[in-house]
């Protein structure tokens, strides 16, 4: 169920307790969680409340990997006061200027800003990995897969072979996970609405970081196709194309590294299809159908690689073109 934009009851002795007493709070922002966001302003000041409140939200990990990516030379926001018990951060205000919104208004910079995102990873994946993060190879792809059947088969009344269902993804996985690239620190929802600009954005060391609580040690192609597969905004297919080239002429990766791309954007794009069914179904939240016909898109575009063959001809067997893009395209889903 959508959470209401409501300060929590806390919220104030929180604020008042750390010297921010009688300032304004603003909605801000939600999203597919239960975490919640706040404008606090106080004079000419601001800062960002967050409401991660238990036991649905810990918002441990989030400082644990802020304070790690500050470390690490990146704008992720400071935490200027905290209530782990209750879940209540204050954190840096980024401001208001999202890479989402810029491109929309702004398209022929696309290459521009890409360009910052992708040198930005670039230098994450220099660096060991964040100490302390849980892995994520090629049980938990697997087990990640599970929502498209569980959700998006159920919700359109398709009745599909679950286990050559697993059996196809492991074959291919499988190749990734040995390939023997990573293991780097994984943000895992790195996207344009999970980017700021910040201090007039002059590098990639100014791309404001939000929403990396679920951070994980990983392969090197997975944020790529975070970013460049974009379940919210449509990247040009020539810039994608381009971004890839530049992450592998930068970092040297060998014909392995876009295999993999590949293989991960098509299983982080079958896996956002099981999870917007399941915003839509378990957590009434419906507007994520509306990404629907996008992630077909990128998954079918995926599908044409011929190491996904075993992938590709299980979802030909099992769910038919009209219970693809076209049944949410037309509204046939309701």
């Amino acid at each position: 169920m959508a959470t209401p934009m409501i300060p929590p009851a806390s919220a104030s002795p929180f604020l008042a307790e750390n010297g921010w007493e009688g300032a304004e709070i603003r909605p801000l922002a939600g999203d597919a969680s239960f975490r919640r966001y706040f404008r606090v302003q106080k004079g000419d000041e601001t800062a960002v409340l967050m409401d991660a409140p238990p036991p649905h939200e810990d918002p441990r990990p989030f400082v644990a990997t802020a304070e790690w990516l500050v470390g690490a030379g990146l704008s992720a926001p400071r935490i200027l006061a905290r209530d782990l018990d209750q879940g209540l951060l204050l954190i840096d205000d980024f401001g208001d200027h999202r890479l989402r919104e810029t491109l929309d208004s702004a398209p022929e910079r696309e290459t521009e800003f890409y360009t910052l995102a992708v040198d930005l990873l670039v230098h994450l994946h220099r660096l060991p990995p964040m100490p302390g993060l849980r892995p994520h190879g090629l049980n938990e792809w697997v087990e990640e897969l599970r929502l498209f059947p569980e959700w998006y088969c159920q919700a359109l009344g398709l009745d599909v072979d679950v286990e050559s269902y697993q059996a196809a993804w492991r074959t291919v996985l499988a190749r990734v996970a040995d390939d023997g690239l990573g293991p780097v620190t994984v943000l895992r929802d790195f996207h344009a609405e999970n980017i700021m600009l910040v201090d007039g954005h002059r590098d990639f060391r100014h791309l404001g970081l939000l929403d990396f609580q679920d951070a994980v040690v990983g392969h090197p192609a997975y944020d790529l196709a975070s970013v460049l597969e974009d379940a919210r905004r449509d990247v040009t297919p020539a810039v994608e194309r381009a971004m890839l080239d530049r992450y592998m002429s930068t970092i040297s990766r060998d014909a392995d590294f876009e295999g993999a791309y590949w293989a991960l954007a098509a299983q982080r794009n079958t896996r956002i299809l099981g999870v917007f069914t399941r915003l839509w179904k378990r957590d009434n939240k419906p507007h994520y159908t509306s990404f629907q016909p996008r992630m077909w898109g990128l998954l079918e575009r995926n599908l044409r690689n011929p190491a996904l063959a075993p992938v590709r001809d299980w979802f030909d067997a099992n769910v038919p073109p009209e219970k693809r893009a076209s049944a949410w395209a037309e509204g046939a889903v309701a």
